[in-house]
């Protein structure tokens, strides 16, 4: 008779109830699994603690763009400039270099010259500009007229002036243009260091 009721039901237009499947609460672990698989969770699926990895470690936040670039632009920084503390080093030990050669190449040019021009007991002091200041050599009263006509020349060497001739102060020049500090030139119209020649102070 339940049958007949419910095809009448039926044909009068009832759509019979839907019935909610509901899981077992207090399911036992073990329980409502396929055997043979493990308890994982599904992959795709997020386990509900942001921030962890497989290994169950905090997974460090992505780094931006932004601290990439600037990360690059700190190191070719430092890299510009050690390159150029290098090449500074460089310059300077080659420079330093070059002074050492070029003294001792005058040393050898003017050794013994000054046995041979200056005289310790010279009393004339001939004065000339040098490195912004007036300076003074001692020479005597056959030299200065010399000095005064380009035959003699004046050169420094290991901050001590030394009379030498026109050629050799020269060659001194060719070696070390600071080195010759006096070469008066006779054919000129003017002192060029503009104290005259024969003024003894």
């Amino acid at each position: 008779m339940s049958d007949s009721l419910r095809d009448q039901l039926l044909k009068a237009g009832f759509a019979p109830p839907k019935v909610e499947i509901r899981p077992k609460p207090q399911q036992r672990p073990g329980q409502g699994r396929p055997q043979g698989q493990p308890n994982v969770r599904p992959q795709g699926k997020p386990s509900g603690k942001p921030g962890r990895g497989h290994a169950g470690k905090p997974s460090s936040p992505p780094r931006e763009r932004g601290e990439i670039d600037l990360a690059k632009a700190y190191a070719l920084r430092d890299r510009t400039e050690r390159e150029q503390r290098e090449r500074e080093q460089r310059e300077a030990e080659q420079r330093a270099r070059e002074k050492r050669e070029r003294k001792q190449k005058l040393t050898a040019l003017l050794q013994g010259q000054g046995v041979a021009f200056n005289d310790a007991n010279a009393e004339i002091p001939r004065h000339f500009p040098h490195a912004n200041k007036i300076r003074r050599i001692y020479v005597t009263a056959e030299q200065l007229p010399r000095l005064n006509g380009g035959e003699l020349a004046v050169v420094q060497l290991a901050g001590r002036y030394l009379l030498v001739s026109r050629e050799t102060g020269l060659a001194a020049q060719a070696i070390d243009p600071d080195a010759l500090v006096l070469l008066c030139d006779p054919h000129a119209s003017a002192q060029e260091d503009d104290i005259p020649a024969d003024l003894v102070w």
